[in-house]
């Protein structure tokens, strides 16, 4: 079963073909990222703090997925953090992220995850400036721009 949001612009013919093309296997994920998509999104790696293209990324439009182009994060809910990953106070659309507890270096936090394709996407802590309080530090490989038209 499919859930398709209001807010998303694809017709249902175009999500079934986009479904279809998924990786179902690590090697076809291999073949569809480059090694540091792989790194990040398959083995929930970390890119180097301030060297992602969408670091200082200010358009206005919607964040998507790498791994499979689910909608996740508004330009209107970016901030500059100074933490030297792209940083957003709240998802675009919820049914496309999912939260899961993380043991890291000891400290436990929390993941954030692409419900659609599984794919780690960063983690969000609750130290945000705004009124949700909360820091979705995303890692700019798992994130494809999607610019407003």
């Amino acid at each position: 079963l499919v859930s398709v949001s209001h807010a998303t612009h694809v017709s249902p013919a175009a999500l079934l073909i986009k479904m279809k093309q998924m990786p179902k296997t690590e090697d076809e994920w291999k073949k569809k990222l480059s090694p540091e998509q792989y790194n990040i999104l398959r083995e929930k790696g970390t890119e180097m703090p301030h060297t992602g293209k969408l670091l200082h990324s200010k358009g206005k439009g919607m964040y998507a997925c790498t791994g499979c182009g689910a909608e996740l994060f508004s330009s209107d809910t970016k901030f500059d953090s100074g933490t030297g990953w792209p940083s957003f106070d709240n998802p675009e659309n919820t049914e496309n992220v999912e939260l899961k507890k993380d043991f890291l270096h000891g400290m436990i936090i929390t993941e954030v995850i692409c419900k659609k394709c599984g794919g780690h996407l960063g983690h969000v802590f609750n130290d945000g400036p705004t009124e949700t309080g909360k820091r979705y530090c995303i890692n700019s490989c798992s994130l494809e721009f999607k610019k407003a038209k």
